[in-house]
């Protein structure tokens, strides 16, 4: 496995969800599992996690220069049978690392996103560096986690023939309902992830302060970290809104199932996703999402059966579908209960078998010694 960051970097997110779920049930399966990823301060070069080897190397901005170099000194010379690269960041172009078969996995790609988020050289690289991708990975096969990421990969370029979708999965163990844990007194709306620009948490602080001002009666609880804390700090101060926007920082994964149960609406406002792994885990916990009708967002909200979609950017429609909900317990119901159907139907167990059939079937494929 080849991604930017294991579980423990504390820029950790989905993808490395996806990653630790997924191999490591491939190692309980059996097999070895080797990931090489970006260090971080304090972490060691060496690790093992969920029965994984991890690599460290370099940081978040040199590891893609480093990685083929500590690839062929210290993980060729273990004749790996297949590379995974995870393109959930800045690629490495493994198929030209080398003659030992690859698979690409997509969570999803920038491309006009990364603008959004990072400095103007800073996404005009990413932005770049996604341009050859078709090229590169030409005849890779390529599991998508969602059909929306499918065909964002097909309009750049890749062959459809070539991409499997392998929906991610929810810890259905975990994150489940508890009839002894009620909703919150006061209506509560949840966002929980990472604090970056391009999630579009203003939006929902922007709806928050609309629906104040109409007079409804609610509370925004932010739950994760990250650099766009202070932008969205200031801008609930700027809109009068203190009191109702409580900044939580990271929280556990015991605050963070309780958060899920207990809160009325979960919200993902972000313009494109890979899936959408907190909307599952809210949903497999009974709570209904409203989310940007956006790439990957459209595969993890069925609108008005698990949630509610609205066109991105949108406050007016946002603050709409939020006020709907939290006024309505019947709706709420109706999509809470929809939304844990649709839970239901999402396994990680099921996610690690098609991705071993997958690598299986790749290795099988692939030339022998000539």
């Amino acid at each position: 496995m080849v991604n930017w960051q294991d579980r423990l970097n504390p820029r950790a997110g989905g993808a490395e969800i996806h990653l630790h779920e997924v191999f490591g049930r491939l190692v309980a399966r059996g097999h070895e599992v080797d990931l090489l990823c970006s260090g971080f301060p304090g972490a060691p070069p060496r690790a093992t996690l969920d029965g994984m080897e991890v690599f460290r190397v370099g940081g978040r901005h040199t590891f893609p220069f480093l990685a083929r170099r500590h690839f062929d000194r210290h993980l060729r010379p273990r004749n790996p049978q297949v590379v995974v690269e995870d393109l959930n960041k800045v690629p490495v172009f493994t198929p030209r690392w080398g003659s030992t078969p690859v698979v690409a996995l997509v969570h999803h790609l920038f491309g006009a996103t990364a603008f959004r988020e990072a400095s103007f050289p800073v996404a005009a690289a990413t932005w770049l560096l996604e341009r050859p991708l078709p090229r590169v990975f030409a005849g890779v096969p390529v599991v998508a986690v969602s059909g929306s990421t499918r065909d964002d990969l097909v309009a750049r370029g890749f062959s459809f023939d070539a991409i499997e979708v392998v929906p991610n999965g929810v810890d259905l163990e975990l994150y489940a309902p508890d009839p002894v844990v009620a909703e919150f007194d006061r209506p509560t709306v949840l966002y929980l992830g990472r604090l970056q620009r391009y999630k579009g948490v203003d939006l929902v602080i922007r709806a928050v302060a609309r629906l104040r001002a109409l007079g409804v009666d609610l509370r925004f609880v932010v739950a994760g970290k990250g650099d766009d804390r202070p932008r969205l700090e200031a801008l609930a101060a700027s809109l009068g809104v203190v009191d109702a926007v409580e900044f939580r920082g990271f929280v556990s994964e015991a605050e963070k199932v309780e958060l899920f149960r207990r809160s009325w609406v979960h919200v993902l406002t972000s313009p494109k996703e890979g899936w959408g792994i907190s909307v599952v885990e809210a949903g497999a916990c009974g709570t209904p999402s409203v989310a940007s009708d956006a790439p990957g967002l459209r595969d993890s909200v069925q609108d008005g059966t698990t949630g509610l979609l609205v066109p991105h950017g949108d406050v007016e429609a946002l603050a709409d579908a939020l006020g709907r909900i939290l006024a309505d317990g019947d709706l709420r119901g109706r999509l809470g209960a929809g939304a844990l159907r649709f839970a239901g139907t999402l396994s990680w167990d099921t996610a690690a078998r098609r991705f071993e059939e997958i690598l299986q079937r790749r290795v099988a494929d692939a030339p022998g010694p000539s």
